[in-house]
Protein backbone atom coordinates (compact mmCIF):
# COMPACT_ATOMS: atom_id res chain seq x y z
CA UNK A 1 0.00 0.00 0.00
CA UNK A 2 1.19 2.99 -0.99
CA UNK A 3 -1.19 6.27 -0.11
CA UNK A 4 -0.43 9.68 1.10
CA UNK A 5 -1.69 9.92 4.25
CA UNK A 6 -3.32 13.42 5.36
CA UNK A 7 -3.35 14.62 8.90
CA UNK A 8 -6.65 16.82 9.74
CA UNK A 9 -5.41 19.02 13.13
CA UNK A 10 -8.80 19.32 14.76
CA UNK A 11 -9.87 20.52 18.21
CA UNK A 12 -13.52 19.50 19.68
CA UNK A 13 -15.98 21.26 17.19
CA UNK A 14 -13.87 23.75 15.71
CA UNK A 15 -12.14 22.88 12.40
CA UNK A 16 -15.88 22.04 10.83
CA UNK A 17 -13.75 21.97 7.14
CA UNK A 18 -11.28 19.47 7.77
CA UNK A 19 -13.79 16.76 9.44
CA UNK A 20 -16.54 17.28 6.48
CA UNK A 21 -13.00 16.65 3.98
CA UNK A 22 -12.59 13.58 6.07
CA UNK A 23 -16.15 12.59 6.08
CA UNK A 24 -15.97 12.61 2.24
CA UNK A 25 -12.85 10.10 2.07
CA UNK A 26 -15.07 7.66 4.14
CA UNK A 27 -18.50 8.69 1.82
CA UNK A 28 -16.34 7.76 -1.45
CA UNK A 29 -14.76 4.41 0.19
CA UNK A 30 -11.47 5.20 2.22
CA UNK A 31 -9.90 4.85 5.41
CA UNK A 32 -10.03 7.33 8.10
CA UNK A 33 -8.33 7.07 11.85
CA UNK A 34 -10.02 9.39 14.03
CA UNK A 35 -10.58 9.66 17.78
CA UNK A 36 -12.73 8.23 20.52
CA UNK A 37 -12.89 8.85 24.08
CA UNK A 38 -11.16 4.94 23.98
CA UNK A 39 -8.33 4.91 21.88
CA UNK A 40 -7.77 6.31 17.92
CA UNK A 41 -9.76 4.07 15.31
CA UNK A 42 -9.44 3.00 12.17
CA UNK A 43 -13.03 3.91 9.92
CA UNK A 44 -14.50 3.51 6.95
CA UNK A 45 -18.35 2.83 5.72
CA UNK A 46 -19.17 -0.45 7.76
CA UNK A 47 -21.62 -0.76 4.73
CA UNK A 48 -19.47 -0.87 1.71
CA UNK A 49 -17.27 -4.08 2.03
CA UNK A 50 -14.47 -2.82 -0.37
CA UNK A 51 -14.20 -0.55 2.33
CA UNK A 52 -14.13 -2.96 5.20
CA UNK A 53 -11.92 -5.24 3.94
CA UNK A 54 -8.88 -2.03 3.25
CA UNK A 55 -9.09 -1.85 7.22
CA UNK A 56 -7.55 -5.85 7.21
CA UNK A 57 -5.41 -4.89 4.66
CA UNK A 58 -4.12 -1.89 6.05
CA UNK A 59 -3.90 -3.20 9.83
CA UNK A 60 -2.38 -6.59 8.62
CA UNK A 61 -5.92 -7.89 10.65
CA UNK A 62 -7.50 -11.22 10.19
CA UNK A 63 -10.61 -11.25 8.23
CA UNK A 64 -12.38 -13.33 11.02
CA UNK A 65 -12.34 -10.52 13.36
CA UNK A 66 -15.02 -8.73 14.01
CA UNK A 67 -15.50 -4.84 13.88
CA UNK A 68 -16.90 -2.50 16.08
CA UNK A 69 -19.69 -0.45 14.16
CA UNK A 70 -19.87 3.08 15.71
CA UNK A 71 -23.02 5.32 14.96
CA UNK A 72 -24.62 8.54 15.89
CA UNK A 73 -27.82 7.71 17.18
CA UNK A 74 -30.12 4.77 18.84
CA UNK A 75 -32.02 5.20 15.57
CA UNK A 76 -29.05 4.83 13.77
CA UNK A 77 -28.25 1.02 15.70
CA UNK A 78 -32.18 0.08 14.73
CA UNK A 79 -31.27 0.37 11.08
CA UNK A 80 -28.29 -2.33 11.68
CA UNK A 81 -29.50 -4.79 14.33
CA UNK A 82 -32.90 -6.96 14.78
CA UNK A 83 -34.53 -8.64 17.81
CA UNK A 84 -33.35 -5.83 20.59
CA UNK A 85 -33.88 -7.49 24.24
CA UNK A 86 -35.41 -5.05 26.39
CA UNK A 87 -32.15 -5.06 28.44
CA UNK A 88 -29.84 -3.68 25.54
CA UNK A 89 -32.32 -0.99 25.39
CA UNK A 90 -31.65 -0.22 29.25
CA UNK A 91 -27.82 -0.67 28.31
CA UNK A 92 -28.04 2.65 25.95
CA UNK A 93 -30.35 4.69 28.13
CA UNK A 94 -27.77 4.31 30.62
CA UNK A 95 -24.23 3.94 28.94
CA UNK A 96 -24.86 5.65 25.63
CA UNK A 97 -22.38 7.36 24.21
CA UNK A 98 -19.58 5.84 26.07
CA UNK A 99 -17.33 3.03 26.54
CA UNK A 100 -19.76 0.23 25.69
CA UNK A 101 -20.48 -1.70 22.78
CA UNK A 102 -23.22 -3.94 22.77
CA UNK A 103 -23.56 -6.68 20.53
CA UNK A 104 -27.01 -7.80 18.43
CA UNK A 105 -28.33 -10.11 15.86
CA UNK A 106 -27.87 -8.08 12.80
CA UNK A 107 -29.87 -7.31 9.91
CA UNK A 108 -29.05 -8.24 6.50
CA UNK A 109 -27.54 -5.00 5.56
CA UNK A 110 -24.68 -5.20 7.18
CA UNK A 111 -21.78 -7.30 5.10
CA UNK A 112 -20.34 -10.80 6.56
CA UNK A 113 -17.02 -8.64 6.05
CA UNK A 114 -17.95 -6.16 9.37
CA UNK A 115 -18.78 -8.53 11.70
CA UNK A 116 -16.79 -11.64 10.79
CA UNK A 117 -18.73 -13.89 9.09
CA UNK A 118 -21.01 -13.66 13.02
CA UNK A 119 -25.06 -13.41 12.79
CA UNK A 120 -24.26 -10.56 15.13
CA UNK A 121 -22.87 -7.19 15.22
CA UNK A 122 -21.39 -5.33 17.66
CA UNK A 123 -22.03 -1.57 17.85
CA UNK A 124 -21.93 1.42 19.80
CA UNK A 125 -22.31 5.45 20.10
CA UNK A 126 -18.72 7.02 20.92
CA UNK A 127 -18.99 10.09 23.33
CA UNK A 128 -16.49 12.30 21.36
CA UNK A 129 -17.58 15.39 19.36
CA UNK A 130 -15.10 14.75 16.65
CA UNK A 131 -16.47 11.04 16.43
CA UNK A 132 -19.98 11.93 16.03
CA UNK A 133 -19.31 14.76 14.03
CA UNK A 134 -17.22 12.44 11.30
CA UNK A 135 -20.29 9.80 11.32
CA UNK A 136 -22.87 12.84 10.66
CA UNK A 137 -20.87 14.34 7.90
CA UNK A 138 -20.58 10.82 6.57
CA UNK A 139 -23.80 9.96 6.82
CA UNK A 140 -22.92 6.49 7.03
CA UNK A 141 -22.18 3.76 10.48
CA UNK A 142 -18.42 3.64 10.96
CA UNK A 143 -16.49 -0.07 11.13
CA UNK A 144 -13.49 1.06 13.41
CA UNK A 145 -10.93 -1.43 15.12
CA UNK A 146 -7.97 0.68 16.87
CA UNK A 147 -6.39 2.89 14.39
CA UNK A 148 -2.89 0.05 15.15
CA UNK A 149 -0.93 -2.17 13.46
CA UNK A 150 -2.53 -5.69 14.09
CA UNK A 151 -1.18 -7.14 17.49
CA UNK A 152 0.55 -4.05 18.46
CA UNK A 153 -0.24 -1.51 21.60
CA UNK A 154 -3.49 0.44 20.79
CA UNK A 155 -3.42 3.94 19.98
CA UNK A 156 -3.87 6.52 22.47
CA UNK A 157 -2.79 9.60 19.90
CA UNK A 158 -2.30 10.57 16.21
CA UNK A 159 1.20 10.30 16.21
CA UNK A 160 0.97 6.76 17.44
CA UNK A 161 -1.48 6.46 14.21
CA UNK A 162 0.87 7.91 12.20
CA UNK A 163 3.53 5.87 13.29
CA UNK A 164 2.02 2.56 12.81
CA UNK A 165 0.10 3.23 9.49
CA UNK A 166 1.53 6.00 7.33
CA UNK A 167 1.10 5.24 3.57
CA UNK A 168 -1.52 2.61 4.28
CA UNK A 169 -4.31 4.52 5.09
CA UNK A 170 -5.76 8.20 3.49
CA UNK A 171 -6.29 9.96 6.50
CA UNK A 172 -5.79 10.64 10.29
CA UNK A 173 -7.99 13.29 12.45
CA UNK A 174 -5.22 14.59 15.20
CA UNK A 175 -8.79 15.05 18.03
CA UNK A 176 -5.33 15.10 20.67
CA UNK A 177 -5.02 12.57 23.26
CA UNK A 178 -7.83 10.07 24.35
CA UNK A 179 -9.34 10.19 27.22
CA UNK A 180 -9.97 6.87 28.63
CA UNK A 181 -6.65 4.91 26.86
CA UNK A 182 -8.47 1.78 26.77
CA UNK A 183 -10.68 -0.16 23.98
CA UNK A 184 -14.69 -0.46 25.28
CA UNK A 185 -16.00 -2.82 27.17
CA UNK A 186 -18.45 -5.43 25.01
CA UNK A 187 -21.19 -7.10 25.91
CA UNK A 188 -23.08 -9.97 24.36
CA UNK A 189 -26.84 -9.53 24.69
CA UNK A 190 -27.50 -12.74 22.40
CA UNK A 191 -27.38 -15.45 25.04
CA UNK A 192 -29.34 -16.16 27.76
CA UNK A 193 -27.83 -14.67 30.54
CA UNK A 194 -25.57 -11.40 28.83
CA UNK A 195 -21.88 -11.92 28.54
CA UNK A 196 -19.30 -9.35 29.13
CA UNK A 197 -16.68 -10.61 26.33
CA UNK A 198 -13.92 -7.63 26.77
CA UNK A 199 -13.84 -5.63 30.13
CA UNK A 200 -13.40 -1.82 29.63
CA UNK A 201 -14.01 1.31 31.46
CA UNK A 202 -17.75 0.38 32.42
CA UNK A 203 -17.29 -2.68 34.95
CA UNK A 204 -19.79 -5.92 35.20
CA UNK A 205 -21.31 -3.96 38.34
CA UNK A 206 -21.99 -1.08 36.84
CA UNK A 207 -23.99 -3.12 33.65
CA UNK A 208 -25.50 -5.65 36.88
CA UNK A 209 -26.92 -2.43 38.95
CA UNK A 210 -29.00 -1.37 35.47
CA UNK A 211 -30.09 -5.25 33.97
CA UNK A 212 -28.78 -7.49 36.57
CA UNK A 213 -27.12 -11.06 36.36
CA UNK A 214 -24.12 -10.84 33.45
CA UNK A 215 -21.62 -13.16 32.92
CA UNK A 216 -18.13 -13.14 32.53
CA UNK A 217 -17.43 -14.54 28.75
CA UNK A 218 -13.44 -13.95 28.34
CA UNK A 219 -10.35 -14.86 29.84
CA UNK A 220 -6.99 -13.15 29.41
CA UNK A 221 -5.59 -15.99 27.18
CA UNK A 222 -4.95 -15.18 23.28
CA UNK A 223 -7.51 -18.03 21.43
CA UNK A 224 -6.45 -20.18 19.13
CA UNK A 225 -6.61 -19.11 15.41
CA UNK A 226 -8.83 -21.96 14.42
CA UNK A 227 -11.61 -21.26 17.12
CA UNK A 228 -14.22 -18.93 16.35
CA UNK A 229 -14.81 -15.80 18.54
CA UNK A 230 -17.39 -12.94 19.09
CA UNK A 231 -15.87 -9.84 20.06
CA UNK A 232 -12.18 -8.13 18.73
CA UNK A 233 -9.86 -8.55 21.53
CA UNK A 234 -10.12 -12.21 22.41
CA UNK A 235 -8.42 -13.50 19.19
CA UNK A 236 -4.75 -13.94 18.07
CA UNK A 237 -2.29 -11.50 19.78
CA UNK A 238 -2.78 -8.20 21.16
CA UNK A 239 -1.13 -5.23 22.62
CA UNK A 240 2.46 -6.32 21.98
CA UNK A 241 5.43 -4.00 21.25
CA UNK A 242 8.28 -5.53 20.13
CA UNK A 243 9.95 -5.63 23.27
CA UNK A 244 9.79 -8.52 25.19
CA UNK A 245 6.76 -8.15 28.18
CA UNK A 246 7.33 -9.00 31.30
CA UNK A 247 4.36 -8.52 34.06
CA UNK A 248 5.19 -8.72 37.97
CA UNK A 249 1.69 -9.09 39.33
CA UNK A 250 0.95 -8.63 43.25
CA UNK A 251 1.28 -6.23 46.26
CA UNK A 252 3.61 -3.14 46.21
CA UNK A 253 6.96 -4.63 48.32
CA UNK A 254 6.71 -7.85 46.73
CA UNK A 255 6.67 -6.83 43.12
CA UNK A 256 9.65 -3.81 43.71
CA UNK A 257 11.48 -7.21 44.80
CA UNK A 258 11.04 -9.62 42.52
CA UNK A 259 11.36 -6.60 39.50
CA UNK A 260 15.14 -5.82 41.15
CA UNK A 261 16.18 -9.39 40.71
CA UNK A 262 14.86 -9.50 37.31
CA UNK A 263 16.60 -6.59 36.41
CA UNK A 264 19.51 -8.21 38.28
CA UNK A 265 19.17 -11.21 35.69
CA UNK A 266 18.57 -9.06 32.99
CA UNK A 267 21.64 -6.75 33.34
CA UNK A 268 23.57 -10.55 33.43
CA UNK A 269 22.71 -10.86 29.73
CA UNK A 270 23.18 -7.53 28.45
CA UNK A 271 19.99 -6.78 28.26
CA UNK A 272 18.09 -3.04 28.32
CA UNK A 273 15.09 -2.71 30.46
CA UNK A 274 12.67 -0.34 30.52
CA UNK A 275 10.10 0.06 33.57
CA UNK A 276 6.72 0.72 33.71
CA UNK A 277 6.13 1.44 37.07
CA UNK A 278 3.47 2.71 39.36
CA UNK A 279 4.38 6.42 41.36
CA UNK A 280 4.88 4.37 44.20
CA UNK A 281 7.41 2.42 42.77
CA UNK A 282 9.16 4.70 40.68
CA UNK A 283 11.82 6.00 43.57
CA UNK A 284 13.07 2.05 44.24
CA UNK A 285 14.34 2.48 40.90
CA UNK A 286 16.59 5.67 40.68
CA UNK A 287 18.83 5.68 36.69
CA UNK A 288 16.91 3.13 35.64
CA UNK A 289 14.46 4.19 31.75
CA UNK A 290 10.78 4.13 33.29
CA UNK A 291 7.53 5.32 32.55
CA UNK A 292 4.69 5.76 35.13
CA UNK A 293 1.77 3.99 35.23
CA UNK A 294 0.24 6.70 37.84
CA UNK A 295 -1.44 5.78 41.32
CA UNK A 296 -1.14 2.42 42.27
CA UNK A 297 -4.93 3.51 43.50
CA UNK A 298 -5.83 4.64 40.59
CA UNK A 299 -6.46 2.13 37.95
CA UNK A 300 -7.87 5.01 35.65
CA UNK A 301 -4.29 6.20 35.54
CA UNK A 302 -2.83 3.45 34.35
CA UNK A 303 -5.59 2.81 31.90
CA UNK A 304 -4.67 6.04 30.01
CA UNK A 305 -0.85 5.55 30.78
CA UNK A 306 -0.39 2.00 29.63
CA UNK A 307 -0.50 1.71 26.07
CA UNK A 308 1.59 5.19 25.55
CA UNK A 309 3.79 3.49 27.90
CA UNK A 310 4.09 0.42 26.15
CA UNK A 311 4.94 2.43 22.93
CA UNK A 312 7.14 5.18 24.38
CA UNK A 313 9.64 1.90 25.65
CA UNK A 314 9.34 0.53 22.66
CA UNK A 315 10.49 3.79 20.93
CA UNK A 316 13.71 3.41 23.14
CA UNK A 317 14.46 0.30 22.01
CA UNK A 318 14.18 -1.62 25.21
CA UNK A 319 14.81 -5.30 25.18
CA UNK A 320 12.61 -5.89 28.56
CA UNK A 321 9.83 -3.70 29.89
CA UNK A 322 8.89 -5.14 33.34
CA UNK A 323 5.10 -3.86 34.43
CA UNK A 324 4.40 -3.53 37.56
CA UNK A 325 1.05 -5.08 38.42
CA UNK A 326 0.74 -3.69 41.74
CA UNK A 327 -2.30 -1.56 41.00
CA UNK A 328 -6.18 -2.02 41.61
CA UNK A 329 -7.56 -4.44 39.82
CA UNK A 330 -11.23 -3.32 40.72
CA UNK A 331 -12.97 -1.39 38.29
CA UNK A 332 -11.02 -0.88 34.84
CA UNK A 333 -8.24 -2.05 36.67
CA UNK A 334 -9.71 -5.21 35.56
CA UNK A 335 -9.73 -4.25 32.06
CA UNK A 336 -5.81 -2.58 32.16
CA UNK A 337 -5.21 -6.13 33.68
CA UNK A 338 -6.70 -8.28 30.87
CA UNK A 339 -4.53 -5.84 28.49
CA UNK A 340 -1.59 -6.78 30.03
CA UNK A 341 -1.54 -10.01 30.66
CA UNK A 342 -2.41 -10.65 26.32
CA UNK A 343 0.61 -8.55 25.94
CA UNK A 344 2.57 -9.97 27.92
CA UNK A 345 5.66 -12.89 27.08
CA UNK A 346 6.04 -13.94 30.94
CA UNK A 347 3.83 -13.74 33.87
CA UNK A 348 5.17 -13.72 37.30
CA UNK A 349 2.79 -13.63 40.56
CA UNK A 350 4.10 -12.51 43.75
Amino acid sequence: MNKNTRVFHVNGKAHEEQIREAARILKEGGLVAFPTETVYGLGADALNEKAVMQIFEAKGRPADNPLIVHVDSRENCMKLVRNIPEKALLLMDEFWPGPLTIIMKRKEIVPDVTTGGLDTVAVRIPENSVAIALIKYSGKPIAAPSANLSGKPSPTTAGHVLRDLSGRIDAIIDGGDVTIGLESTVIDMTSEVPAILRPGKVSKEEIEGCIGEVKIGYDDKVHPESETVRSPGMKYTHYSPESNVVLVEGEHDPVVSRTKELIADFNLRNAKIGLLLTEESRSSFPGILSYSLGNKNEPEQAAKNLFFGLRYLDEQKVDIIIVDGSFRKDGIGMAVFNRVRKAADMIIKV
